[in-house]
């Protein structure tokens, strides 16, 4: 039978969580399969000649013709890779049945996996010796951009923090310059925030990002600091590491 027909019989329903993990502990631990077209099997969704556990461990998704990491193949907003790290349905928009698409569950941080109302968790994770940001939601990434943090002698503080306010643009009264997309952890002084503006409108170089030159802050560039922004929360956890 058709994956996509035991997808859809709710006596013979896989189980998404331990196809992911499965097909995920293949590709941990190395077993890629040679990848060999004309051998289709019970399990090669996609009539391709190639099964889905090969496709998958060599990062095809067995649902369509593309990527892992680009094909959506329920429409729902999640790329197939994302889908099947998260558990959820590569093959069904609205995996727990809710009336909201997989993908709209994910944007708005609810669980795709349950019925219920249940938000998921949100933290920001930042690396000194990286100079990197990650975002999470629950316990899977959702990016990773490059940030200035503290340059010698006006480090950024390390410690656990949460975002206390959130403005689409400040004033640094000490540094004067305009700070686009502030987003304090620390009282006033310490936050989150676009590359800085001075008074009359030159901005501070992309070229900064990977090196510690701010006065305490971290820095995002254009584009990611607006996206980071309207995604994080008032609350939302804020941690700040060497490594």
């Amino acid at each position: 039978m058709p994956l996509s027909q035991l997808v859809q019989n709710p006596v013979l329903r896989i189980d998404w969580r331990a196809c992911a993990f499965i097909f995920f502990m293949i590709t941990a631990l190395g077993f890629v399969a040679p990848v060999r077209a004309g051998e289709p099997s019970a399990f090669d969704s996609d009539g391709d000649g190639y099964d889905d556990t090969t496709e998958i461990a060599n990062g095809w998704s067995p649902y369509g013709s593309g990527r892992l990491a680009a094909n959506d193949a329920d429409g729902d907003g999640l790329s197939d890779g994302d889908e099947i790290a998260r558990g959820t349905s590569p093959l069904a928009a609205d995996t727990d049945g809710d009336g909201y698409a997989d993908g709209q569950e994910i944007f708005n941080a609810y669980d795709p996996l349950d019925a219920a109302p249940k938000k998921i968790k949100k933290r920001i994770v930042i690396s000194i010796d990286r100079q990197e940001l990650t975002y999470y939601l629950g316990k899977s990434a959702v990016a990773t951009r490059q940030v200035s943090t503290g340059r010698p002698g006006h480090p950024t503080p390390l410690g656990t923090y949460a975002i206390l306010d959130k403005k689409p643009r400040a004033w640094s009264a000490t540094a004067k310059l305009w700070m686009p997309y502030w987003m304090p952890f620390i009282g006033t002084k310490y936050g989150l925030h676009e590359l800085p503006e001075w008074p009359g409108g030159k901005k501070e170089g992309e070229d900064h990002l990977g090196t510690p030159v701010s006065g305490g802050c971290i820095r995002l560039g254009v584009g990611a600091a607006k996206e980071l922004y309207e995604w994080a929360d008032v609350g939302t956890e804020v941690i700040i590491s060497k490594t």
